[in-house]
């Protein structure tokens, strides 16, 4: 056991927030999960304020989530946790790292000029030319910039008779509209897990309600097993390479037309590499972060 001082930036009582914090505790003796609503950044001080723990003297910072949602406020508490950064603090994920992950465009464009293979997609605040995208491709999703889990999505299609009233609706709480070609996915779409730019495992998110248009877990998915080869491999880890994140998940589908990458995730997915991997991530982080502090 080490005297290391490693805080957990997540939300208190979530699962995987927790579980990371357990890690940490059970190597080091020192537990501390940070909610950054209560966090305070004195300039003048140079301070970094939770409970009267300055983060600015801790050996590290874990950062398992920013906030309970995304949002372009989520980018600000990033911001504050450079303060601790530039003193000297080891963060994993680096935030400037996790900055370039959180708003879905910024994702896109770094996968785009990387060559990344992904859906066509339309970005735009033309109503007209968010329509026209949606008659190109003939079925499309709407997605918000800041959102996880498909929260805020829709699937308009060219056949919809009040398409266009659902383009306006999407715009009136979107300003710049996200328009991703709707691919079939067969029922599932893959994680693809990265530890330290190193390949970890693959789980599968399997549809399980017809009903439903996506297969993420809030939606009734569940995790399964899944063992890619080495091509699809190597694309997820082309495709996380650009971010220098500690953690992630690549989220890939495979279509009729070859392997497609919808987005690089910010934090990465605990539960799915337990579920369906059979593995215990946050073990492996805890002891991959203490590893950088005392190399």
């Amino acid at each position: 056991m080490t005297e290391r001082k490693i805080g957990v930036v997540g939300i208190p009582g979530k699962w995987s927030t927790e579980a990371i914090a357990e890690a940490l505790e059970a190597r080091t003796g020192f537990r501390l999960v940070i909610d950054m609503a209560e966090v305070s950044l004195d300039l003048a001080s140079g301070a970094l304020l939770y409970r009267g723990e300055d983060l600015c003297q801790l050996d590290g910072l874990v950062i398992k989530k920013i906030s309970e949602d995304y949002s372009v406020h989520a980018l600000d508490r990033l911001e504050m946790l450079r303060v601790a950064e530039a003193k000297g603090v080891k963060i994993y994920s680096r935030p400037e790292a996790i900055l370039r992950l959180m708003d879905r465009l910024a994702c896109t464009v770094t996968l785009a000029n990387a060559d990344i293979p992904m859906p066509p997609t339309t970005i735009t605040e033309d109503e007209g030319a968010a329509l026209r995208a949606v008659e190109t491709y003939g079925s499309a999703v709407f997605k918000p910039l800041f959102s996880t889990k498909a929260r805020g999505m829709c699937v308009i299609s060219a056949d919809d008779a009040d398409a266009a009233d659902r383009v306006a609706a999407f715009k009136a709480d979107n300003p710049v509209m996200y328009v991703q070609a709707k691919r079939e996915l067969s029922g599932q779409d893959l994680g693809m897990v990265f530890l330290g730019g190193r390949y970890l495992c693959t789980y599968a998110r399997v549809k399980q309600d017809e009903s439903s248009w996506n297969t993420t877990i809030l939606s009734g998915g569940k995790y399964e097993a899944f063992e890619p080869d080495a091509a699809l491999i190597a694309l997820g880890q082309r495709a996380q390479a650009p971010f220098g994140l500690s953690f992630t998940t690549v989220d890939v589908a495979l279509t009729e037309t070859g392997p497609i990458v919808f987005e690089v995730s910010a934090f990465g997915g605990y539960r799915g590499v337990r579920d369906g991997c059979g593995i215990d991530a946050a073990a492996l982080v805890a002891d991959h972060v203490l590893t950088g502090i005392t190399a």
